[in-house]
This record gives C-alpha cells, sequence and structure tokens, in this order.
C-alpha cells in the first residue's frame, strides 16, 4: 500500500529531509519515492501498518500539508478508464468531494475535478458531491501527464501553524522562530513520543510547543527570567503540561536526566543579547556545555548564521554535522540548519 505526500515548496530540501527523519526515527518501514519536488510517495507499506504510519505522519509532520493513501495511478490518457474501474464504494461514504493539485502541470483543475466526480458518481450508486465539508475527499496530484488519485483517511491539522504564530502567542518577543520551521528542526532531532528534548535557548518557547505537541516530555532554559517565564505561558497556553524551564546559563547547565533530542536557536545578531560571549564564543561554549547532557544517541538541531563555520567547532569538541541546510532571510543573511550528533567511535 501507498500514502501520498503533498509537500511544502518553501524550500527545495527540508521537507523531504523532515520526512526521512520522521521515517528514520518512527521505524516507519517504507519506499520513498520522490516524484518531484512537492510531491513524495511512501511506497510497499504493509496493510497492517498503513493506519499507524498515517496516524504518525499527520501528526508530526510540518512541512507536508497533506497525507493520502493511494488509490490509484493514472495518466491524463487512461483517466477515464482507471477511474471507471474502481469499486468507489469501498472509499467513499454518503458524499463526496474531488479536488485536484496540480505540481508541475498545466491541466484545467476545475475541469477535470468536474470530469472526475461525474465519472465516479457514474460508477457508484447512492452517493452524491458535497462541496463543503464531505464526508470523504478524492485528492488526485497532477504532475506532468501523470495523475495520482488517492483518498484523504486523517486531515493534516494546517491551522495550527497560524494559530501558534509568534504575535499569537500570550508572551510574544521579537526575532521568534516560525511554528513550522521550529517543527521541522523537532523532527530533523529524530525524538520521539515521550523522549526528552531540551532547549537551552527557550526564548518565547516556540520549540518546546512543537515538541510538546507531538508527544515529548520538554525542558527549557534560558539566561533571562523573562524569556523562561513567557515560555512557561506559552507552553500552558497550548495545553502542554510536561515541561520544565530555569533561568540558567547555558554554560552552568548540568542534566540529572542525558536528554534525547537538543533543538534550539542560539541568539547572534544585533538584535539579540548573548549573555556578554563575544562572537563565535557563544557556539563553542555551548558545544561544550550540552556535549555532556546529551545521551550518546541523542540529535542536536539547531540554527546559526552563515557566517559561523560549525565544522572546526564540533570536531574540536567531538560532535559531527550530519545535514546541513540554508534559508535565506534576507539579502545578508542565511540562516543554517545543521543536524549534529555525537562522534561514533
Amino acid at each position: 500500500m501507498e500514502l501520498l505526500c503533498i509537500q511544502s515548496q518553501e524550500h527545495p530540501l527540508l521537507p523531504q529531509a523532515e520526512l526521512k527523519a520522521v521515517i528514520e526515527c518512527e521505524d516507519i518501514h517504507a519506499d520513498m519515492d520522490v516524484v518531484c519536488e512537492g510531491l513524495v510517495i511512501l511506497k510497499n507499506i504493509s496493510e497492517d501498518n498503513l493506519c499507524k504510519y498515517y496516524k504518525i505522519l499527520t501528526k508530526r509532520l510540518g512541512y507536508t500539508h497533506e497525507v493520502h493513501e493511494m488509490i490509484l495511478k493514472s495518466s491524463v490518457e487512461t483517466l477515464e478508464k482507471d477511474i471507471s474501474s474502481i469499486d468507489w464504494h469501498e472509499y467513499i461514504d454518503e458524499n463526496f468531494a474531488v479536488r485536484v493539485k496540480r505540481v508541475n502541470s498545466q491541466i484545467d483543475t476545475v475541469a477535470f475535478e468536474r470530469k472526475i466526480g461525474s465519472l465516479i458518481l457514474e460508477n457508484c450508486d447512492g452517493i452524491k458531491v458535497k462541496l463543503k465539508k464531505p464526508k470523504s475527499l478524492i485528492r488526485i496530484a497532477a504532475f506532468e501527464n501523470q495523475l495520482y488519485v488517492a483518498i484523504e483517511r486523517i486531515k493534516l491539522n494546517k491551522k495550527h501553524f497560524e494559530e501558534t504564530k509568534p504575535h499569537k502567542r500570550p508572551f510574544f518577543h521579537p526575532g521568534s522562530m516560525s511554528p513550522k520551521l521550529a517543527r521541522c528542526m523537532v523532527n530533523l532531532s529524530r525524538v520521539k513520543e515521550g523522549q526528552l528534548l531540551l532547549d537551552p535557548f527557550c526564548g518565547t518557547g516556540g520549540i518546546l510547543i512543537e515538541a510538546g505537541l507531538i508527544g515529548c516530555k520538554v525542558l527549557g532554559s534560558d539566561i533571562y527570567w523573562k524569556m523562561k517565564n513567557g515560555a512557561a505561558i506559552n507552553l500552558e497556553h497550548y495545553g502542554i503540561t510536561d515541561y520544565r524551564t530555569f533561568n540558567i546559563d547555558v554554560r552552568e547547565l548540568k542534566m540529572y536526566e542525558k536528554v534525547a533530542s537538543v533543538v534550539t536557536d542560539p541568539p547572534y545578531g544585533k538584535s539579540t543579547t548573548t549573555g556578554g560571549i563575544e562572537g563565535d564564543g557563544i557556539f563553542k561554549e555551548f558545544f561544550i556545555s550540552i556535549y555532556d547532557n546529551m545521551r550518546d544517541d541523542a540529535y542536536l538541531c539547531m540554527a546559526s548564521p552563515h557566517y559561523v563555520d560549525l565544522q572546526p567547532i564540533a570536531d574540536e569538541v567531538g560532535f559531527e554535522i550530519v545535514e546541513q541546510y540554508g534559508i535565506k532571510m534576507h539579502r545578508s543573511l542565511t540562516r543554517i540548519i545543521s543536524v549534529i550528533r555525537k562522534k561514533l567511535d
């Protein structure tokens, strides 16, 4: 069986990297087939695991907008025959709508939605079309001449990433990371539900919110009491209760329990404060401090400016950089997202 993933095209690499990380940490047995940027199919999923994997993906992913159960792969030329060959009673309950998503395709979406809807009605008695809030949604992803026909079984909550934007939180501070990127970074850290995630520069708690919402235990610290307190207010606002926040300098951090994941956005630039540490020193101090607080199999996912070379710092402390992705922020700054772990002997 297969799952169709329709991804964000905000970044050419991060959506696929996030999906790969979730597949890895959740031990999902599937082959990942990248049709094109924005369209991925997970193949060779056993029927017994399909529902479980579907739930995991829709709960966790940030840069994937939709996940659907694949029904068939067709083409513009064979569509009518292929749609007519399906027993739609297996997929549709009472009413349905058809929605076409174009990814590098020139087809007329409205015409194809009407055509497919009519073909389904001709081959399935006792159902009707309902365009608003249908019980069944048939999703067609069109890439060039190919059509991927799927059904939505579980809705991915895209509204969440609007509702948790920094300015909508009870405690706000400029410069906070977007919820989508925060969720992606949490996923890149390979953390699992129930495990402990640390953000030692927690600020207003954006990363902790995203980790808490996928079921992690979260721990945040900040050198400024105002931020530590504000993060706690925001976590409570979004219903996250399994958390602790501390007012502490990262250089003094000594955990009683080693963490399974560290995800953070250390302060840098003119608009941030760094507790008196000059230049690149904050990154070296951070690496040294965090090393002994991480489990040996833990991942660190962090953001940094492009002008800081993390490689020599990581080598000196005993880390290895596994993945890096650049995000253009504006003309003079590119944010680098790095996935890091301890060097293996």
